[in-house]
């Protein structure tokens, strides 16, 4: 059974991550013993340093050291108790000294303190409290959000961890599947891991070969057959992303933000910038990177203005909005499907 100690202080900016640690605790410390654990939770007005060294300083309930009958042959059982306070990065430093200092290093045998601050630019938990935390014999965790250009090196960290080798390529070919968010592409690591087994190699061309299963994915590369002007593609791309279940209106928005991409790439090609330069900032795994600068590097800026045009008009008449343009009001009438097939052929149509 695993053990407890006195006093853990988990903070960061990773707030999703600072709730997951709290839930795993609470989950583990309910599992200890059931019916042997008293959980409490100081938050809210609650959650002060005065106020937690209160709650150390007296019993859950009257004369719950022990619970009667819980234990083999009759004998009393311990009970253990869980203090989960939220809201420490509101904490000053002369509060936990002058309140706290004295509860937390004397935290009595069986009872377990767990502090969390969901940190900002503007909110810290105070400094005092990380040394008190380890003075008492405790443990303090940070979940820092990780910044964008080291999150391949994050990933391939996490996969080791897990069993798996992804080199430098797969691990930017996941973020660029997945995102930025760290749970997010710590689940699809576990889920790799669970199904290719431990020690397996993992290669970009392996992570593009699940993407494509993707519907995220699928509608990035109806996007670049889009920004590439290849209609039978973006054609055939469309269909299938609509039979499966997907909405025009989720698909426009990441259409948009890719030849929106695109078009700041062609502008940065057009005002003489090396293409090797434009391609190196876009994060994207670098085979996708170069299809994607070929694409770009095939049109012209005005195509691609043109293109996010015709996408807002296809948002707006899908939504039933009023017609803009005399030409187009004999399409009022017509399906999202038939507005969004027009739009396709007006966006590959070159000049």
């Amino acid at each position: 059974m695993p053990q407890l100690k006195p006093v853990y202080l988990v903070h960061g900016d990773d707030h999703g991550a600072v709730a997951q640690r709290r839930a795993g605790l609470r989950t583990l410390a309910e599992g200890l013993g059931e019916g042997t654990v008293a959980v409490e939770v100081l938050e809210g007005e609650r959650a002060t340093p005065a106020e937690l060294a209160g709650a150390l300083a007296t019993m859950t309930l009257p004369g719950a050291a022990t619970l009667e009958g819980a234990g083999t042959g009759g004998e009393p059982a311990a009970l253990e108790r869980v203090i989960l306070l939220d809201g420490v990065e509101r904490w000053r430093d002369g509060d936990v000294d002058a309140q706290l200092a004295a509860a937390l290093e004397n935290v009595q045998v069986g009872t377990t303190v767990a502090l969390f601050a969901r940190e900002d630019t503007r909110a810290k938990m105070p400094p005092a409290l990380a040394e008190l935390v380890k003075r008492a014999g405790g443990q303090v965790v940070a979940q820092m959000t990780v910044k964008p250009w080291e999150l391949p090196k994050w990933v391939r960290a996490r996969a080791a961890e897990l069993g798996l080798q992804l080199d430098s390529d797969a691990s930017k070919a996941l973020i660029a599947q997945v995102g930025e968010r760290q749970q997010r592409l710590l689940r699809e690591l576990e889920t790799l891991a669970l199904e290719l087994g431990d020690g397996q190699a993992v290669s970009e061309a392996d992570i593009e070969r699940r993407a494509a299963h993707s519907a995220e994915w699928r509608a990035y590369s109806l996007a670049d057959a889009l920004l590439g002007g290849r209609e039978r593609e973006a054609t055939l791309g469309y269909l299938r992303l609509r039979e499966q279940g997907e909405r025009l209106q989720g698909l426009s928005y990441l259409i948009a933000q890719r030849l929106r991409e695109g078009l700041a790439a062609a502008l940065r090609l057009q005002s003489g910038a090396p293409a090797a330069q434009v391609r190196k900032g876009l994060r994207m795994p670098p085979k996708a990177a170069e299809r994607f600068i070929a694409d770009v590097a095939r049109t012209d800026p005005a195509r691609l203005r043109s293109a996010l045009q015709t996408l807002a008009d296809l948002e707006l008449d899908a939504r039933g909005g009023p017609v803009l343009a005399a030409g187009r009001a004999g399409e009022a009438a017509l399906d999202e499907d038939t507005l969004a097939l027009r739009a396709i052929e007006r966006i590959c149509v070159r000049p």
